[in-house]
């Protein structure tokens, strides 16, 4: 049985780089430095996230469901594994919302449009 890859290092916490691979058919070795990937950087529990929310065809209320957790805390385990991989996870669709809706009160509030097209401009929403 094979070990499973850590992307981290156990004592300083310096990424991990493959120096050799080994063909499991020939025993054929190549040696050199391989980027391990993106999926390296995760935790072990980050990695069970991933695999559960690819399974679930990223639907979060099965994964609510599946893990037993919030929405809230799915979207924060799926923030984690964003910010893991080195990216940032940006602004959700309902934030997104919210601030639109925002400019659309604060128009309205300043005169801009009036109440039937803020009323419209709501429901696009």
């Amino acid at each position: 049985m094979a070990n499973k890859i850590i992307g981290q290092c156990p004592v300083c916490g310096s990424d991990m780089k493959v120096t050799e691979l080994e063909c499991s058919n020939c025993n054929t070795k190549v040696s050199g430095r391989f980027d391990l990937g993106q999926f390296a950087q995760l935790t072990p529990d980050q990695l069970e996230f991933v695999e559960i929310f690819i399974r679930l065809r990223g639907n979060i209320k099965d994964v609510e469901e599946e893990m037993g957790i919030s929405y809230p805390t799915v979207r924060k385990k799926l923030d984690d594994v964003i910010e893991s991989m080195g990216y940032s996870p940006g602004e959700t669709a309902d934030e997104e919302v919210a601030e639109k809706r925002n400019k659309v009160l604060n128009s309205l509030d300043e005169g801009e449009i009036d109440f039937e097209e803020a009323k419209k401009r709501l429901q696009e929403l």
